[in-house]
């Protein structure tokens, strides 16, 4: 994504600012579809293969590949040019967070939440956990980006390099993580998650970015086609989560005081997250503009990813899914804090030339 597109961008957009509403609303919508109408989830649940809803799969790649079209991979020709903020967030991604979501989530839904949570459920809520936590932001990272004045030629970079590291490197930690909570995952399974929900929304939209950029230019692709795409990702959101909770209304009325449980580690996990790379862009004295996306990048999840691959592999009506959609409910909110806080600390940084790495 260029830099004129994003300073085109006046801030964070009316639906993004209030995501967190949007998904209360649809866990409203999506219960009283399941009590009330229980035909639509008995409906849709027949419609699968491979243990994978194909109607929540479309809805899936209607969410994600307006987003792997922003990605130019020929960015990633400079990556080397700031090493440091990529080095941060390639070594908070891979090597601290996903591992440090499965501590948090182990530690909260398996000892101190025990009294509250069945060991089953509990064991389906770590999974869902660590399907986030294996997923940095993709996204709404530009938006983090874009509010806190960062370089915006720099988080396209960071965005690129990770997303094609995600294709090689998110299952095995998954299956990994979930390996150690006891869940056997065919690699099969996982592998067609991987394929369905990342490569191909990926090489559709560097393919269509390739033909549309030659053929209309990129101002346009830009500043038209994004934007009109970016609006079936809302459509798409709001459907899948609308599905999702059909499915999970009997689980959150029996159990509604399971959702604030379940944020607990969350809220947790992305505070932590965000000190470690914060801090550690602060000690290696990185220019702000370059820190704050770096920190951004790895404190936020790519939630849709997570989300799809939840109901791949365990199910609409799963905890594991539960939990991913109780990331979209927090994530908004907790960013736009970390922003401030980011925002009023731009002083503790250097500004100008990015300091030589």
């Amino acid at each position: 994504m260029s830099n004129e597109y994003l300073e085109k961008e006046k801030g964070i957009g009316f639906f993004e600012r209030y995501l967190s509403v949007w998904v209360i609303l649809c866990i409203v919508v999506g219960i009283a579809v399941g009590q009330f109408l229980p035909q639509v989830p008995e409906t849709l649940s027949r419609f699968e293969y491979a243990q994978v809803s194909v109607p929540v799969a479309i809805l899936i790649w209607l969410m994600i590949y307006p987003m792997m079209a922003q990605v130019d991979f020929s960015s990633i020709v400079n990556a080397g040019k700031k090493p440091k903020g990529l080095v941060i967030t390639l070594v908070v991604n891979w090597l601290i967070k996903p591992f440090t979501m499965y501590f948090f989530a182990w530690l909260f839904f398996k000892i101190l939440f025990e009294p509250f949570i069945p060991a089953d459920l509990a064991a389906q809520y770590i999974a869902g956990a660590v399907l986030l936590g294996a997923a940095p932001c993709t996204a709404m990272v530009f938006v983090w980006s874009l509010l806190t004045k960062g370089n915006a030629g720099y988080t396209l970079v960071q965005v690129s390099v990770n997303d094609l590291i995600l294709i090689f490197a998110y299952a095995p930690i998954v299956m990994f993580l979930l390996r150690i909570n006891d869940f056997i995952i065919p690699f099969d399974t996982i592998f067609l998650s991987i394929v369905l929900f990342i490569v191909i929304p990926l090489l559709a939209g560097y393919l269509s970015r390739i033909v549309l950029v030659k053929r209309k230019g990129l101002e346009w692709f830009e500043t038209v086609y994004l934007k009109n795409a970016s609006k079936f990702t809302i459509v798409g959101l709001l459907l899948t989560l609308i599905t999702i909770f059909s499915f999970q209304g009997d689980v959150i009325l029996s159990n509604p005081i399971h959702i604030g449980l379940i944020a607990v580690p969350l809220i947790i996990q992305t505070l932590f997250i965000f000190v470690i790379a914060y801090l550690w862009a602060k000690v290696w004295k990185i220019e702000h503009s370059v820190a704050a996306p770096a920190a951004m990048i790895g404190t936020s999840n790519f939630f849709e990813l997570a989300v799809a691959v939840a109901i791949a592999l365990f199910g609409l009506n799963s905890g594991a899914t539960l939990v991913t959609v109780v990331g979209v409910l927090v994530e908004v909110p907790l960013m736009l804090f970390l922003v401030r806080i980011a925002n009023n600390t731009r002083h503790w940084f250097p500004e100008g030339q990015y300091s030589k790495g």
